[in-house]
């Protein structure tokens, strides 16, 4: 049975999962220094490639940004539309979107570029709809860490393996199962720098808050990384 990328079948389980403020890696981790790289900087609009059910779009409109969402499992948009009846929510996807040339001031790819098939066609996509000056705002799970595991229980070491092979696997959680891709480091930087993005910023954010246990795993192993890309 072709199962796609998993998303339409657990997009009731991830809805269930994030509820109103989103994961420990979320709200503790990637929320602050994401906002921190929007505040004050005068974005008008934005589009979130890869909106799931819109928190961080709503997150956007509490900064006054106008806030466009794109995400291809039908679902999640519906979702996003019935919390938030002022924003605009599209369904597609990252490879095509539906949007004219240098439209947005900020894209946002807020955990998402894991989830893409063809991240070259979807970088190309981002860029073609951010107007020159305009910035990228990419929050990702370290390849590091998409190429690896805890060693038995988390105290005894995180180990990684076969680093450099691009490959899709399957990750479950409290029902949720998709499909998400480990690629080395290069394979994301390379194609943001054959646009003539420029790298403007660039962080491993340590956690911040919550429950201790939790937070001891993303300051062992490295998760997580935020970059500011600029086009020219």
């Amino acid at each position: 049975m072709d199962r796609g990328n998993g998303w339409d079948d657990s997009a009731e389980a991830w809805i269930a999962d994030m509820g109103e403020e989103g994961d420990f890696s979320r709200r503790h981790v990637l929320d602050a220094p994401m906002l921190a790289r929007i505040r004050g900087r005068g974005f008008r609009n934005a589009l979130d490639v890869g909106c799931g059910e819109g928190r961080f779009c709503r997150m956007l409109a509490a900064e006054g940004i106008a806030a466009t969402g794109i995400d291809p499992t039908q679902k999640l948009i519906e979702t996003a539309r019935s919390r938030d009846d002022k924003g605009s929510y599209v369904q597609a996807r990252a490879e095509a979107l539906p949007l004219p040339d240098a439209g947005f001031d900020l894209v946002v790819s807020y955990l998402t570029l894991i989830d893409i098939d063809d991240i070259r066609a979807a970088i190309a996509e981002m860029v073609r709809v951010l107007r020159p000056g305009g910035s990228l705002l990419v929050a990702n799970l370290n390849s590091f860490s998409t190429a690896g595991g805890w060693k038995g229980d988390p105290g005894s070491g995180y180990l990684i393996d076969n680093y450099l092979d691009e490959r899709a696997e399957w990750v479950s959680w409290r029902g949720i199962l998709i499909r998400n891709w480990h690629r080395p480091f290069h394979a994301y930087m390379q194609p943001l720098l054959e646009h003539g993005l420029r790298l403007v910023h660039f962080d491993e954010p340590a956690p911040q808050g919550g429950d201790p246990r939790q937070a001891a795993r993303y300051r062992r192993a490295p998760y997580l990384h935020v970059m500011e890309w600029v086009r020219g």
